[in-house]
């Protein structure tokens, strides 16, 4: 099992920048692919982006694609979401998400998919 707990939240100017980080404990982090997931109040929790075990592929929504960019340090047992010209739409509960790797499946998108959550962080975008 593996433990995630996410930091880095807060409130911003839209334009602005943030960096989302995701500690994991518990089993081998490189073991697992890593996404971020979004809940804006009253919607569905929707993926965001994610990043496969290796660190190399990675797949972003299209809403945040050239703007977000995700990675992982599997040294340090982390995935980031660096977050660029944000926007108030982008204002959401973020949440880091686990599944134990597949080699021979596509890196996942579907909230369905991953087994272990953490709490979320709270990002909000003031226009």
């Amino acid at each position: 099992q593996v433990q995630l707990v996410e930091s880095g939240g807060g409130l911003v100017q839209a334009g602005g920048s943030l960096r989302l980080s995701c500690a994991a404990s518990g089993r081998t982090f490189a073991m697992y692919d890593m996404a971020w997931f979004r809940q804006a109040p009253g919607k569905e929790r929707d993926f965001v982006a994610a990043v496969r075990w290796m660190g190399i592929a990675t797949s972003y929504a299209d809403s945040v694609k050239g703007r977000f960019i995700i990675s992982r340090d599997n040294a340090k047992n982390t995935v980031y979401l660096q977050m660029n010209s944000l926007k108030p739409e982008d204002t959401a509960v973020y949440y880091c998400a686990a599944k134990p790797r597949n080699l021979g499946s596509p890196l996942p998108r579907l909230r369905d998919e991953y087994d272990y959550w953490g709490q979320g962080t709270q990002v909000t975008v003031s226009s």
